[in-house]
């Protein structure tokens, strides 16, 4: 028998619109076989030899040269043809992007071993085992080549065969990985030209922990899935190489969110199965992912409107791991039609979860055992982590504070969230009110009440301290305090530190409703006067003092500024209380007597406050 191959008759390329293929003999073809577009013109005998289906449909003893047509052959005609080869003898190439056609054509057309030994879905699975699930890149490709014909795939099992394959390849010992992969997110050392040699011998690079990433980033999204969940059931994979894989795919599919800009909503459905299959993939383990890549998510769903589930979740995820955020991750747009720019009530979800977690010991319940609030993780307890989150949320407070329709009841909740000893210094709370009066100039003095009384004037610092008392946006009630907590911290630190005036500060708290309303306090202010402060008298002293031990004239002139600073703030403060009738409980028209302090000359009599804004 002459060697035989299949081709296209060139005299008739096409009949009834459809390719003609054919088999280049002598002997007349006996059969048609209609497959797809294409018209086989074979013989029944090798065809049959080979072939379950075509035994039950065609009779070697039929005369009549019959037609058969297999439309939904899988593969189509292409893989029809490889099976036919097969059964005329001739060489079949099977490769990783033909194999599973070729094998799900074979299954179609019953070509198995009870048919005739050695057939070809034998041979087929020989080359499957030790060739193609043995090789790193192969094995993805026929995966993704399973998505033509799944159902044929998922009936062989040819998809979790597939999956398998690349899963356990994935968690192997990296020091047994020896086949190529694709790696562009980072350069190796030697890539850079570091560590590659040592002594004058070439070092060996290692492999990386997460060397296959970047070859499962090619995998549509249902087949990511299935060998992720695969990878996370075989153990040993860290979290971290789970997160950062699927941080990869994201920015693969999605490249405007790798850039930080919103996606088109013109594939609303495909981003939203999308965001929600990886959020269900995260691992659970906290820092699995940055909380930046997290808020990134969480801004994506509130643009996609995705289900409560899905957010509920980030929130979770964010609060557990809020103090690695920064400022622009939290700035969420608020929903179309709002008339605020950022979405509040999501970033005191986000707080609240902080909260719940562990971090605000002072708004947990006392019904709270003491034995529940020991076995929270200490890293929810750290002095740094409540530092962070605090300074995080002031940061927010003084951003969100600049638009003019932000209402002053989220404003507090915000602040109010986080326990006293997350602020030791109120600074930058300080800050933040200070914006909110700028930029919402209409407020009532109640609003200024409610919202000044956030601040606690004793964990300013100098300079803010410095500030407050020159903002006329302030009510005057609050610069007084300001000035009377700076002249006590002053007054004890010319005393060489005596005193409890540090101890107060540490652990002073925010201003309660009844403290606003006797600020300055009668006995505060009653210790204020007896305080021995710096008079004319001593600091003449102290002048004479300096020039007879040959002191220059510039320490002359910063003592000189010093007593000013101190004088100035006794002055406002005197005419306060003797303006209000608290001194020991008697109304005086004075503004000057029985004051506290001889005033010097030099002193500067300004008590206009304004802005340094």
């Amino acid at each position: 028998m002459k060697f035989m191959k299949l081709g296209s008759r060139p005299d008739s390329f096409q009949k009834d619109g459809k390719n003609v293929r054919f088999v280049a003999t002598d002997l007349a073809t006996d059969i048609v076989i209609n497959v797809g577009d294409a018209k086989f013109y074979l013989h029944r005998f090798p065809l049959l030899s080979k072939c379950g289906r075509l035994q039950k449909t065609v009779t070697i003893t039929d005369e009549t040269s019959d037609e058969i047509n297999m439309s939904d052959m899988p593969g189509g005609p292409s893989a029809f043809e490889i099976c036919a080869k097969f059964c005329y003898g001739m060489t079949v190439t099977l490769n990783a992007y033909n194999v599973i056609a070729a094998r799900c054509a074979a299954e179609y057309l019953e070509m198995q071993e009870s048919v005739e030994k050695g057939n070809i879905i034998y041979k087929i699975e020989v080359f499957l085992n030790t060739s193609i699930f043995r090789s790193w890149k192969d094995s993805i490709i026929v995966l993704q080549t399973t998505k033509s014909f799944l159902s044929w795939c998922e009936d062989l099992k040819l998809v979790e065969r597939c999956v398998d394959s690349i899963a356990s390849k994935a968690v192997m010992d990296t020091s047994m990985v020896n086949w190529s992969y694709t790696y562009n997110r980072k350069k190796l050392l030697s890539e850079n030209g570091l560590e590659t040699h040592w002594n004058g011998v070439m070092k060996e690079q290692s492999v990386p922990e997460d060397w296959w990433i970047d070859d499962l980033a090619e995998l549509e999204l249902d087949l990511y899935k299935r060998v992720i969940i695969t990878i996370k059931s075989k153990g040993g994979m860290p979290s971290q190489v789970i997160g950062e894989a699927l941080k990869a795919y994201m920015y693969k599919r999605l490249p405007s969110f790798s850039k930080g800009s919103m996606v088109n909503k013109d594939n609303v459905l495909k981003n939203k199965t999308l965001l929600e299959t990886i959020t269900w993939l995260l691992p659970k383990e906290k820092g699995a992912v940055p909380c930046g890549f997290l808020l990134k998510f969480l801004k994506l769903a509130n643009l996609l409107d995705i289900g409560d589930m899905v957010k509920k979740d980030l929130i979770k995820r964010i609060g557990r791991q809020l103090d690695e955020a920064s400022l622009s991750d939290l700035l969420i747009p608020a929903p179309e039609g709002e008339r605020i720019r950022y979405d509040i009530e999501m970033v005191l979800s986000i707080v609240e979860e902080f909260v719940m977690q562990g971090c605000g010991d002072s708004h947990t319940s006392p019904l709270v055992s003491k034995d529940l609030k020991e076995s929270r993780n200490p890293i929810f307890t750290s002095s740094n982590t409540k530092l962070a989150v605090a300074k995080l949320v002031d940061g927010y407070l003084a951003e969100v504070a600049q638009d003019p329709n932000f209402p002053l009841t989220k404003f507090v909740d915000l602040a109010e969230m986080l326990s006293n000893d997350s602020r030791p210094s109120h600074d930058a709370l300080y800050h933040a009110i200070d914006m909110y009066l700028k930029e919402h100039p209409g407020m009532s003095k109640s609003e200024k009440k409610k919202i000044c009384g956030l601040m606690n004037c004793k964990k300013l610092s100098a300079d803010a301290s410095m500030h407050a008392v020159q903002n006329e946006r302030l009510p005057l009630r609050v610069v007084v305090q300001v000035l009377f907590f700076e002249q006590v911290r002053s007054s004890v630190t010319a005393a060489g530190g005596r005193g409890s005036y540090g101890s107060s500060r540490s652990g002073a708290t925010a201003n309660t409703e009844d403290e606003w309303d006797v600020i300055p306090r009668v006995e505060d202010l009653k210790q204020f006067k007896s305080m021995k402060l710096t008079t004319s008298a001593s600091r003449k002293e102290s002048n004479r003092s300096i020039r007879n031990t040959d002191t220059n004239t510039s320490k002359d002139d910063v003592n000189d500024s010093k007593v000013k600073g101190n004088a100035m703030p006794v002055k406002m403060i005197t005419k306060f209380w003797s303006s209000k009738g608290l001194q020991g409980g008697e109304n005086s028209s004075s503004d000057t007597s029985e004051s506290p302090v001889e005033e010097s000359k030099s002193t500067p009599a300004k008590n206009m406050r304004h802005s340094m804004s």
